[in-house]
């Protein structure tokens, strides 16, 4: 019976789609076709020459691919309405699917590190879709885990792989690249809560089915980005033969680069901590504290999550000017003041505080991930996978913990203690200036 009910979901769906979005497809199928010839260009220069339609891609998986992660968290109220389930269940929940999450993030980028796989992304979005299909079903808890574990393998396999594939089409412009892989990561995000608002939390969990359709257009936006990527890795090997491809040297002594990491992984910590408790608790936070509908939760989560694409946007650049650390500093350690002053505002300065942290904070992950990337130049798939394990990683095990911490205190009991979280940007000043380095 759910086997048929997502058929004739996807039948419904089918028949609107034909009916009322020629334009769309048009639109669609002029820009996978512009991706399409940039990926099939015999000549391709890695360092030199920046690969806008590759990176306009990637950015774009990734918006559909944390599109769908971010359906996961904003289905919490109707999970926890329809199957009576604890914050510390929902935590619990968030804490399987982090955990999938970031464990298989640093393995699969030093697999794909060592042995390059073209067709990788679309295999992670597999699991994704399989994962959609389950949690659209799910009648209890155990059912709910499963499918976010693999809603969580399928991020573990997208996050490392594509960040090293927008780093490889950078042409060098790495900070600006970044910026749009991450931004589009964000901007899915902020999109996953608006639409389970519209379409999922009107009508029941069973419409999370629908969103097995954004999953098999991610599937077709990877397409092309496989052809380039296996272009890529065709040229490399020629130019290894060549002996003309020489491995980059690490800017710092070993001492140095572990010391550095180290204060990155702080960073890390303090970062998605605070993360955790406004994008798994914020909906419960103001439901509770101001009496909001489910809706309502889920629109004002919408304005944060935009900000934090916002933010992702600006990081990135600036770090190509001033420098990763300087950016690592103001977005965390700037983050201080709003997160103190938003557990005693009222619903709109809470709205408009919480703006303002997801516009500073978000800018601080690209700059990290570039700054560790530089680190550790010749392993670009290890470091993307690590630092975004790690990050998964804290999310899952904060939002495990805040969820006791809840039950024990109250929701807003978290948000007090988590305030004080950004303060930990002050270990900042130990980073080196990679910057005045090179």
């Amino acid at each position: 019976m759910p086997f048929l009910l997502f058929i004739r979901l996807f039948q419904r769906f089918s028949v609107s789609l034909r009916a009322g979005n020629e334009a769309l497809q048009k639109a669609a199928s002029k820009f996978l076709y512009t991706i399409k010839m940039a990926s099939t260009e015999k000549t391709i220069r890695p360092v030199n020459s920046i690969a806008f339609p590759i990176l306009l891609a990637l950015s774009l998986s990734h918006c559909l691919n944390d599109l769908l992660q971010a359906v996961v968290s904003s289905a919490y109220p109707i999970f926890k309405e329809d199957l009576s389930l604890s914050f510390a269940q929902i935590g619990l929940i968030t804490l399987v699917y982090q955990t999938a999450a970031s464990v298989l993030q640093p393995v699969a980028g030093w697999v794909f590190d060592k042995r390059p796989f073209v067709w990788s992304l679309p295999m992670g979005m597999s699991f994704t879709l399989c994962g959609l299909i389950i949690l659209s079903v799910a009648p209890g808890l155990y059912w709910i885990l499963l499918s976010v574990t693999l809603i969580g393998i399928g991020s573990s396999v997208l996050h490392p792989e594509a960040s090293r594939i927008t780093s490889l089409a950078s042409g060098g412009r790495r900070g600006l690249a970044q910026s749009l892989f991450q931004v589009g990561g964000n901007l899915g995000g902020s999109l996953g809560p608006l639409l389970v608002a519209l379409i999922v939390a009107p009508y029941g969990k069973s419409r999370i089915a629908l969103f097995t359709i954004v999953a098999l257009v991610a599937i077709a936006v990877m397409q092309p980005i496989c052809r380039w990527y296996r272009n890529y890795l065709a040229l490399v090997r020629d130019r290894q033969k060549d002996k003309s491809l020489p491995r980059l040297p690490m800017p710092l002594s070993r001492n140095k680069t572990i010391w550095a990491i180290t204060i990155l992984m702080i960073l890390i910590f303090s970062k998605y901590i605070y993360m955790a408790s406004l994008t798994s608790y914020y909906t419960f936070y103001l439901i509770e504290k101001f009496g909001v509908t489910i809706q309502q939760s889920q629109l004002y989560l919408f304005v944060f999550l935009f900000a934090t694409a916002a933010g992702t946007l600006v990081g990135g650049p600036l770090g190509d000017k001033i420098g990763r650390k300087y950016v690592i500093w103001l977005s965390i350690l700037g983050t201080a003041p709003f997160s103190l002053l938003m557990p005693h505002a009222n619903l709109l300065w809470t709205v408009l505080f919480s703006f303002c942290v997801g516009f500073v904070l978000s800018s601080a992950f690209p700059a990290i991930l570039l700054y560790a990337q530089e680190l550790l130049p010749n392993k670009l798939g290890l470091v993307s996978g690590l630092f975004f394990g790690f990050a998964f990683g804290v999310a899952g095990i904060a939002s495990a913990v805040l969820g006791n911490m809840a039950d024990l205190f109250g929701i807003e009991a978290v948000y007090r203690v988590c305030a004080y979280m950004p303060l930990l940007g002050l270990v900042t000043c130990f980073l080196p200036d990679l910057k005045k380095i090179q």
